[in-house]
Protein backbone atom coordinates (compact mmCIF):
# COMPACT_ATOMS: atom_id res chain seq x y z
CA UNK A 1 0.00 0.00 0.00
CA UNK A 2 1.29 3.47 -0.65
CA UNK A 3 1.90 5.75 1.79
CA UNK A 4 -1.01 8.16 2.16
CA UNK A 5 -0.78 12.17 1.56
CA UNK A 6 -1.74 13.95 4.23
CA UNK A 7 -5.03 15.66 2.42
CA UNK A 8 -6.92 18.98 3.95
CA UNK A 9 -10.13 18.55 5.80
CA UNK A 10 -13.25 20.42 3.94
CA UNK A 11 -13.38 22.94 7.41
CA UNK A 12 -9.91 23.59 6.62
CA UNK A 13 -10.33 25.08 3.33
CA UNK A 14 -10.84 29.04 3.15
CA UNK A 15 -14.33 29.83 1.43
CA UNK A 16 -13.49 33.53 1.82
CA UNK A 17 -10.93 33.37 -0.71
CA UNK A 18 -11.92 35.60 -3.96
CA UNK A 19 -10.03 36.36 -6.93
CA UNK A 20 -10.98 40.03 -9.20
CA UNK A 21 -12.45 39.84 -12.71
CA UNK A 22 -9.33 41.59 -14.42
CA UNK A 23 -6.73 39.53 -12.10
CA UNK A 24 -8.69 35.96 -12.73
CA UNK A 25 -9.32 37.26 -16.66
CA UNK A 26 -4.67 37.23 -16.96
CA UNK A 27 -4.51 34.09 -15.26
CA UNK A 28 -6.92 31.83 -16.28
CA UNK A 29 -5.63 32.94 -20.61
CA UNK A 30 -1.88 32.35 -18.67
CA UNK A 31 -2.83 28.80 -17.45
CA UNK A 32 -4.70 28.10 -20.59
CA UNK A 33 -1.82 28.35 -22.73
CA UNK A 34 0.10 26.41 -20.43
CA UNK A 35 -2.28 23.24 -20.84
CA UNK A 36 -2.15 23.76 -24.29
CA UNK A 37 1.55 23.71 -24.09
CA UNK A 38 1.34 20.30 -22.34
CA UNK A 39 -1.11 18.78 -24.75
CA UNK A 40 1.60 18.99 -27.03
CA UNK A 41 4.04 17.37 -24.72
CA UNK A 42 1.87 14.52 -24.14
CA UNK A 43 1.17 13.73 -27.80
CA UNK A 44 4.71 14.30 -28.94
CA UNK A 45 6.08 11.55 -25.76
CA UNK A 46 3.22 9.50 -25.81
CA UNK A 47 2.07 10.11 -22.48
CA UNK A 48 -1.43 10.16 -20.76
CA UNK A 49 -2.95 11.70 -18.37
CA UNK A 50 -6.82 11.35 -16.27
CA UNK A 51 -8.17 14.49 -14.64
CA UNK A 52 -11.08 13.49 -11.98
CA UNK A 53 -13.50 16.01 -11.18
CA UNK A 54 -15.97 15.41 -8.10
CA UNK A 55 -17.61 17.93 -5.93
CA UNK A 56 -21.01 19.17 -4.04
CA UNK A 57 -23.92 19.83 -7.36
CA UNK A 58 -23.86 23.58 -8.35
CA UNK A 59 -19.68 23.49 -7.38
CA UNK A 60 -19.00 24.22 -10.58
CA UNK A 61 -17.43 21.16 -12.34
CA UNK A 62 -18.76 21.73 -15.63
CA UNK A 63 -17.64 25.70 -15.97
CA UNK A 64 -14.39 24.34 -14.70
CA UNK A 65 -13.66 21.29 -16.89
CA UNK A 66 -15.37 24.45 -20.00
CA UNK A 67 -12.04 26.54 -19.16
CA UNK A 68 -9.64 23.50 -18.80
CA UNK A 69 -10.32 22.22 -22.15
CA UNK A 70 -11.32 25.24 -23.89
CA UNK A 71 -8.07 25.95 -26.18
CA UNK A 72 -6.84 21.89 -26.12
CA UNK A 73 -7.38 20.61 -29.41
CA UNK A 74 -10.33 17.83 -29.38
CA UNK A 75 -8.22 15.38 -30.64
CA UNK A 76 -6.12 14.84 -27.86
CA UNK A 77 -8.65 14.44 -24.71
CA UNK A 78 -11.95 13.23 -24.08
CA UNK A 79 -14.77 14.23 -21.51
CA UNK A 80 -16.21 11.81 -20.07
CA UNK A 81 -19.59 13.20 -18.15
CA UNK A 82 -20.70 10.32 -15.45
CA UNK A 83 -23.84 9.58 -14.43
CA UNK A 84 -25.76 6.65 -12.81
CA UNK A 85 -24.78 3.17 -14.31
CA UNK A 86 -26.43 1.49 -17.10
CA UNK A 87 -28.52 -1.91 -16.71
CA UNK A 88 -25.94 -3.67 -18.38
CA UNK A 89 -23.12 -2.04 -16.57
CA UNK A 90 -25.07 -2.68 -13.06
CA UNK A 91 -24.13 -6.25 -14.10
CA UNK A 92 -20.90 -5.86 -14.67
CA UNK A 93 -17.83 -4.82 -11.35
CA UNK A 94 -18.24 -1.49 -11.15
CA UNK A 95 -14.63 -0.10 -12.36
CA UNK A 96 -15.45 -1.75 -15.81
CA UNK A 97 -16.97 1.49 -16.94
CA UNK A 98 -14.23 3.43 -16.13
CA UNK A 99 -11.31 0.83 -17.70
CA UNK A 100 -13.04 1.55 -20.82
CA UNK A 101 -13.14 5.17 -20.80
CA UNK A 102 -8.83 5.06 -19.93
CA UNK A 103 -7.50 7.17 -22.21
CA UNK A 104 -4.96 5.89 -25.12
CA UNK A 105 -1.64 6.90 -25.38
CA UNK A 106 -1.44 11.01 -26.70
CA UNK A 107 -4.46 11.51 -24.51
CA UNK A 108 -5.85 13.34 -21.36
CA UNK A 109 -9.17 12.14 -20.41
CA UNK A 110 -11.51 14.39 -17.99
CA UNK A 111 -13.88 12.92 -15.45
CA UNK A 112 -17.20 15.24 -14.90
CA UNK A 113 -17.69 12.20 -11.53
CA UNK A 114 -15.56 9.16 -11.60
CA UNK A 115 -15.46 5.60 -9.32
CA UNK A 116 -15.58 7.76 -6.17
CA UNK A 117 -19.40 7.37 -6.97
CA UNK A 118 -19.08 3.89 -5.04
CA UNK A 119 -18.19 5.74 -1.72
CA UNK A 120 -20.20 8.68 -2.31
CA UNK A 121 -24.02 7.79 -3.36
CA UNK A 122 -23.80 4.78 -3.38
CA UNK A 123 -22.97 4.71 -0.03
CA UNK A 124 -25.31 7.36 1.07
CA UNK A 125 -28.24 6.11 -0.52
CA UNK A 126 -27.53 2.88 0.35
CA UNK A 127 -27.44 1.46 -2.93
CA UNK A 128 -24.40 -0.34 -1.65
CA UNK A 129 -23.85 -2.68 1.17
CA UNK A 130 -21.51 -1.38 3.73
CA UNK A 131 -19.01 -3.93 3.71
CA UNK A 132 -18.71 -3.20 -0.76
CA UNK A 133 -18.07 0.28 -0.56
CA UNK A 134 -15.84 0.03 2.68
CA UNK A 135 -13.66 -2.59 0.64
CA UNK A 136 -14.16 0.13 -2.61
CA UNK A 137 -11.14 2.05 -1.01
CA UNK A 138 -8.15 -1.21 -1.25
CA UNK A 139 -10.55 -1.40 -4.98
CA UNK A 140 -9.42 2.00 -6.25
CA UNK A 141 -6.55 2.64 -4.40
CA UNK A 142 -5.08 -0.49 -6.70
CA UNK A 143 -7.18 0.83 -9.78
CA UNK A 144 -5.07 3.98 -9.45
CA UNK A 145 -2.02 2.37 -8.66
CA UNK A 146 -2.07 0.45 -12.10
CA UNK A 147 -3.00 3.60 -14.13
CA UNK A 148 0.33 5.24 -12.78
CA UNK A 149 2.21 2.28 -12.54
CA UNK A 150 1.44 2.26 -16.82
CA UNK A 151 2.56 6.33 -17.17
CA UNK A 152 -0.91 7.52 -16.60
CA UNK A 153 -0.89 10.89 -14.56
CA UNK A 154 -3.89 11.35 -12.30
CA UNK A 155 -5.42 14.70 -11.02
CA UNK A 156 -7.84 14.47 -8.65
CA UNK A 157 -10.33 17.64 -7.57
CA UNK A 158 -12.75 18.18 -5.27
CA UNK A 159 -14.50 21.18 -5.59
CA UNK A 160 -15.81 22.43 -2.15
CA UNK A 161 -18.82 25.16 -1.48
CA UNK A 162 -20.52 26.21 1.60
CA UNK A 163 -24.24 24.87 2.00
CA UNK A 164 -25.63 28.50 1.79
CA UNK A 165 -24.00 28.97 -1.59
CA UNK A 166 -25.09 25.66 -2.92
CA UNK A 167 -28.36 26.96 -2.59
CA UNK A 168 -28.06 30.39 -4.00
CA UNK A 169 -26.75 28.57 -6.57
CA UNK A 170 -29.47 25.73 -7.12
CA UNK A 171 -31.87 28.95 -6.95
CA UNK A 172 -30.32 30.33 -9.74
CA UNK A 173 -30.95 27.73 -11.59
CA UNK A 174 -34.95 27.06 -10.55
CA UNK A 175 -35.36 30.91 -12.22
CA UNK A 176 -33.52 30.66 -15.02
CA UNK A 177 -35.15 28.97 -18.10
CA UNK A 178 -32.01 28.18 -19.87
CA UNK A 179 -30.28 26.72 -17.20
CA UNK A 180 -32.92 24.25 -15.43
CA UNK A 181 -31.72 21.37 -18.03
CA UNK A 182 -28.82 21.44 -15.27
CA UNK A 183 -31.17 19.98 -12.57
CA UNK A 184 -32.40 16.74 -11.35
CA UNK A 185 -33.94 15.34 -8.21
CA UNK A 186 -30.23 14.45 -7.03
CA UNK A 187 -29.21 17.97 -6.39
CA UNK A 188 -32.06 18.30 -3.48
CA UNK A 189 -31.01 15.21 -1.96
CA UNK A 190 -27.23 16.00 -1.76
CA UNK A 191 -28.62 19.26 0.48
CA UNK A 192 -31.28 16.85 2.01
CA UNK A 193 -28.17 14.45 2.80
CA UNK A 194 -25.84 16.96 3.43
CA UNK A 195 -24.22 15.91 6.50
CA UNK A 196 -24.34 12.13 5.53
CA UNK A 197 -22.86 13.24 2.32
CA UNK A 198 -19.74 15.10 4.23
CA UNK A 199 -18.79 12.06 6.58
CA UNK A 200 -18.77 10.21 3.14
CA UNK A 201 -16.48 12.64 1.94
CA UNK A 202 -14.57 12.55 4.58
CA UNK A 203 -13.79 9.49 4.99
CA UNK A 204 -12.92 9.07 0.80
CA UNK A 205 -10.22 11.72 1.26
CA UNK A 206 -8.64 10.28 4.53
CA UNK A 207 -8.61 6.64 2.35
CA UNK A 208 -8.31 7.41 -0.83
CA UNK A 209 -5.62 10.11 -1.45
CA UNK A 210 -1.82 9.03 -1.85
CA UNK A 211 1.54 9.85 -3.09
CA UNK A 212 0.24 8.79 -6.71
CA UNK A 213 -2.93 10.25 -6.99
CA UNK A 214 -3.14 12.77 -3.97
CA UNK A 215 -6.77 14.93 -3.79
CA UNK A 216 -6.51 18.30 -4.24
CA UNK A 217 -9.22 20.26 -2.68
CA UNK A 218 -10.55 23.71 -4.07
CA UNK A 219 -12.38 26.34 -2.62
CA UNK A 220 -14.82 27.19 -5.15
CA UNK A 221 -17.05 29.65 -3.03
CA UNK A 222 -15.99 32.01 -5.80
CA UNK A 223 -16.11 30.87 -9.41
CA UNK A 224 -13.40 32.65 -10.15
CA UNK A 225 -10.90 32.19 -7.32
CA UNK A 226 -12.03 28.05 -7.90
CA UNK A 227 -11.25 28.04 -11.61
CA UNK A 228 -7.99 29.16 -11.50
CA UNK A 229 -7.18 26.93 -8.16
CA UNK A 230 -7.99 23.58 -10.39
CA UNK A 231 -6.54 24.42 -13.41
CA UNK A 232 -3.23 25.75 -11.13
CA UNK A 233 -3.40 22.18 -9.32
CA UNK A 234 -4.29 20.45 -12.81
CA UNK A 235 -1.20 22.23 -14.62
CA UNK A 236 1.35 21.55 -11.86
CA UNK A 237 0.37 17.75 -11.75
CA UNK A 238 0.46 17.38 -15.27
CA UNK A 239 3.42 19.09 -15.72
CA UNK A 240 5.50 17.66 -13.20
CA UNK A 241 8.58 16.40 -14.35
CA UNK A 242 7.64 16.55 -18.06
CA UNK A 243 9.65 18.05 -21.08
CA UNK A 244 7.53 20.98 -21.74
CA UNK A 245 9.61 21.83 -24.62
CA UNK A 246 8.44 21.97 -28.70
CA UNK A 247 9.49 18.54 -30.12
CA UNK A 248 11.26 19.18 -32.85
CA UNK A 249 10.23 19.11 -36.41
CA UNK A 250 9.72 16.19 -38.54
CA UNK A 251 12.65 16.01 -41.07
CA UNK A 252 9.91 14.88 -43.89
CA UNK A 253 7.89 17.71 -43.41
CA UNK A 254 11.01 20.37 -42.91
CA UNK A 255 12.00 18.59 -46.56
CA UNK A 256 8.36 19.32 -47.86
CA UNK A 257 8.41 22.71 -46.87
CA UNK A 258 11.85 23.79 -48.16
CA UNK A 259 10.87 22.80 -51.24
CA UNK A 260 7.87 23.54 -51.90
CA UNK A 261 6.83 26.42 -50.00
Amino acid sequence: MSRKAAPARLAELDLGRKLGKKAYDKRIAALQQQLRVIQLAYWSQGRSGVVVFEGWDAAGKGGTIRRLTELLDPRGFEVWPIGAPSRKELRQHYLQRFWMRMPENCEIAVFDRSWYGRVLVERVEKLTPKADWRRAYEEINAFEKLLTNDGIRVVKLFLHVSLEEQKRRLRERVAEPLKQWKLGREDFRNIELREAYSEAIEDMLAHTSSEHAPWHLIASEDKQFGRVAALEAVVEALSRDVDLSPPPLDPVIEALARELL
